[in-house]
């Protein structure tokens, strides 16, 4: 049985899981509104998706560019009903070595980009009285690496816009859902990440080691995005959305464990915790 086409909004279209998506969606007969950096991506995607998509040239740390660009997009679609924050990058390397340079960048990109595009695009939304909002945030906004601290804290923030947000708009008719991939046959790890060498010789064998295997992973990750772009096209036609979808084996396997250990721990000092309160 055919489905009702959904209007879609996409941010970072160029590669990754945006590319795969958008692709899809258009294969399905959606409708694309997806952004990009460089005009010459827009115009090119506008020329091959055809009357059911539109290029929009759209930097998500520019807010004026983000109203804008979702102004467009209703304006030339009628409506929209998915939003996918799905630009990002990582920013890898130890806490230590990283410059605050570059930690606001990273936090530019991955929390305060996602946090313009709500802004512009909730109005819209609430007056329609539904919607759907996809983060694709990662298994790292819900556990830790070493060498990925930067980045974890970035997607720990987005987990948390997704969460409050979900409880804030949920009278509204509006959905929230928080992707949650692990390593995906992206450019994640390669030409998208930035990394910062490890010259402390007392990370070497925490943060390099990991950014080595990090960086070998590169290209023969088990993810598969277009799976995961056939995923996201279903989960936004289910009744009652998770808010949270972690996606790929490693990603289910690190949540279990995360959460698990963080259960026990918890148990090991509840009493400590209560003991904090006024007498009753």
């Amino acid at each position: 049985m055919a489905t009702t086409p959904k209007h879609w909004f996409i941010t970072g279209v160029s590669t990754g899981f945006g590319a795969a998506l958008a692709e899809l969606l258009l294969e399905k007969g959606d409708k694309v509104a997806a952004t990009f950096r460089k005009p010459e991506q827009a115009e090119a995607f506008t020329q091959k998706a055809g009357a059911n998509g539109r290029g929009f040239v759209v930097e998500v740390t520019d807010e004026a560019q983000v109203k804008q660009g979702i102004a467009d997009a209703i304006q030339h679609f009628g409506h929209l009903d998915v939003i996918v924050n799905n630009a990002g990058y990582g920013s890898l390397g130890s806490i230590e070595e990283i410059d605050a340079a570059e930690v606001q960048r990273q936090f530019e990109v991955n929390v305060f980009g996602p946090l313009h595009v709500l802004r512009a695009v909730l109005p819209h939304l609430r007056e329609r009285r539904s919607g759907h909002v996809l983060n694709i945030t990662s298994i790292g906004g819900l556990k830790t690496f070493p060498g990925v601290g930067v980045y974890n804290a970035s997607k720990f923030a987005l987990e948390a816009i997704g969460e409050s947000l979900a409880q804030q708009v949920a009278p509204l008719g509006i959905k929230v859902t928080n992707i949650e991939p692990s390593g995906f046959r992206t450019e994640w790890a390669g030409s998208s990440a930035t990394y910062a060498d490890t010259s402390i010789e007392d990370y070497r064998s925490t943060v390099g080691e990991n950014l080595k295997g990090i960086q070998g992973y590169s290209g023969r990750q088990p993810g598969d995005p277009q799976r995961a772009a056939q995923i996201m096209y279903d989960v936004v036609r289910q009744e009652n959305p998770p808010l949270h979808l972690p996606l790929g084996k490693a990603a289910v396997k690190g949540a279990r464990e995360k959460f698990a250990a963080l259960v026990k721990e918890l148990e090991s000092v509840a009493s400590i915790g209560d003991s904090a309160d006024f007498p009753e």
